[in-house]
């Protein structure tokens, strides 16, 4: 019966022995597989400079006198701005993408916006 109960302690030590040697290691391994995680990070911040050129293009807008900006919507991708939606006249449609032209950050604009049907 006491050899049992020293088997079970020398395993339960050896367990713990493993267990500390595993989390010692080097962590050279490792910093290979850290750097793929870094690699993934940059097109999330390109998704966070689109989203806030976007917005940054709808507040434009909304600010801009008579531009009824309710059925618009922008999008974004690498400083190319899309309108779409519908505006009640085509002056309106001229204006927003004037406006959109002039945020700081656009490259270009694809104006699909269309005359809303009354």
């Amino acid at each position: 019966m006491k050899s049992v109960a020293i088997l079970k302690t020398l395993a339960a030590v050896a367990c713990v022995t493993v267990a500390c040697s595993v989390y010692a290691q080097d962590n050279s391994a490792a910093s290979g597989a850290a750097a793929a995680p870094a690699a993934k990070a940059a097109p999330t911040s390109g998704k966070k400079a689109d989203r806030k050129l976007g917005y940054t293009v709808r507040k434009a807008l909304s600010k801009a006198q008579g531009i009824d900006v309710s059925n618009i919507t922008v999008r974004s991708h690498g400083g190319a701005v899309t309108l779409t939606g519908s505006v009640p006249s085509q002056d309106q449609i001229d204006q927003a993408g004037q406006v959109a032209q002039g945020v700081a950050g656009v490259k270009s604009v694809s104006n699909k916006l269309t005359v809303m049907q009354q």
